[in-house]
């Protein structure tokens, strides 16, 4: 009876440490590999970095639009760059202008 007993509590003790081993192992191993782990967070990082660079570079062309869209107001139209859009648009091209074809 008393060896029942004995065996019984070891028994309970070790299934209790197996089952909480086992559900602090199935967390951690979603901590490393979930949808929302650590690997995942590194793919993310990545991604951060180039969507940075793709921001930074749009933002240097936006700046750069604005800039010749402001040459363009009413206010202080800049001659040459009225002059190459609209020789860019019709197609024309001024009789001391040397033109380059290439193959």
């Amino acid at each position: 009876m008393v060896i029942r007993r004995g065996l019984r509590s070891v028994l309970i003790t070790l299934a209790l440490y197996l089952v909480s081993s086992a559900v602090v192992g199935y967390f951690l191993f979603h901590a490393q590999h979930g949808a929302r782990g650590l690997e995942t967070l590194g793919g993310l990082r990545e991604k951060h970095g180039e969507m940075e660079a793709e921001l930074a570079s749009l933002t240097i062309e936006r700046q750069d639009w604005e800039k010749r869209l402001n040459l363009m107001r009413d206010e202080a139209v800049d001659r040459d760059l009225l002059e190459e859009r609209a020789r860019a648009m019709l197609g024309r091209v001024h009789r001391n202008d040397v033109v380059v074809m290439g193959r």
